[in-house]
């Protein structure tokens, strides 16, 4: 639960002490918390026990394997972990990139959306990329700058090199390559899908923003708190099908990015809209845009779950970011990637 900073740094500090030293320490404490009420009004809310314990590790079952690995060209070199589930035994499989919000890590991440779990039901890889503290300190993919939205430059040229490596490694179809994220994430899905789409059959974004949105943090500010104001165009735009999730209720990253994502990927083609309402029981409504080609092909699919936040819709507790109340985001991508074979 996030609670106000000096009662989180009260509670935590007493922790550290025995009964013996516990008063004297309070009362020290006291007078530390007394000076920051006079501030309180200008102190953000922390959720300061995310900062202490250590991030969640996704359990692995007997026989898959969570293996961690790296890679590195001209523009940098990142970690990753990539998840192997134990019902491959040397066959082909597809192979989803899955790209965390700030602040995650691949074991957050996993955690929280359940991939893993998934990955085994459906015969998958799952290729989890890993931000650097050294690139963005709050550990987001840097989808605002310039040169990481450039092919063959930045973050997308790591991304696309590491997916690469990994199809060098293991039997992926290699028709069957997707990419999603959240938030920082769903952004850099978005670029990184947009520069190479003949790598990438189609892309998964959550709460994320259109491609070319900000090209510096003010802009990226501006486009996240209002949607964009501009957006750059791709030198050969994008046409894979492409999958949304955005809560109308986003502080974090206004819905309006939602629908500029949807509307970015569908402008160069012409398909037809089909609107349904549905609600999870016990949990969110959602209304669902499909967009379907002449050809009877999936374009694309917009959800805007209503009441609901900056979250990983239908994910676990275990992982950071998540919201159990929306309609499974996890599984529903996975459903629409098997509907653009």
């Amino acid at each position: 639960m996030k609670l106000p900073l000096f009662s989180q740094l009260r509670s935590s500090a007493l922790k550290l002490f025995d009964r013996n030293t516990r008063q004297t320490v309070e009362q020290a404490v006291e007078q530390a918390m007394d000076t920051l009420r006079q501030h309180q009004s200008s102190l953000p809310v922390i959720d300061l026990n995310s900062l202490l314990q250590p991030a969640p590790v996704a359990k692995v079952p007997r026989d898959a394997h969570f293996i961690e690995g790296s890679y590195s060209n001209h523009a940098g070199s990142r970690q990753y972990k990539l998840y192997v589930p134990a019902c491959y035994h040397g066959q082909p499989m597809p192979l989803l990139v899955m790209l965390h919000g700030c602040t995650q890590d691949p074991d957050d991440f996993a955690a929280g959306t359940q991939m893993n779990q998934l990955a085994e039901e459906n015969q998958y890889f799952v290729l989890y990329p890993a931000q650097s503290p050294a690139a963005n300190q709050a550990k987001c993919w840097n989808w605002f700058n310039a040169i990481d939205q450039q092919r063959g430059q930045g973050e997308p040229s790591i991304i696309a090199g590491m997916t690469a490596q990994v199809m060098a490694e293991y039997p992926v179809v290699k028709e069957q390559v997707y990419v999603a994220g959240l938030s920082a994430g769903g952004a850099m899905a978005v670029i990184v899908g947009t520069l190479y789409p003949e790598l990438f059959a189609a892309v998964g974004v959550h709460s994320g923003l259109p491609y070319g949105s900000a090209q510096d943090l003010p802009s990226a500010l501006s486009a996240m708190k209002r949607g964009a104001s501009s957006m750059a165009v791709a030198s050969a735009p994008a046409s894979q099908p492409i999958i949304v999730f955005h809560g109308d209720s986003d502080t974090t990253v206004n819905p309006r990015n939602g629908e500029q994502v949807m509307a970015q990927r569908l402008l160069p083609q012409h398909g037809q809209a089909e609107i349904r309402s549905g609600d999870v029981p016990n949990g969110h409504r959602y209304t669902r845009t499909t967009h379907t080609g002449a050809n009877g092909k999936p374009l694309g699919e917009h959800w805007l779950v209503h009441g609901a936040g900056h979250a990983w819709f239908g994910g676990s507790a275990n992982g950071s970011y998540t919201d159990a109340r929306g309609p499974n985001a996890s599984r529903e991508m996975l459903r629409f990637f098997r509907t653009v074979r």
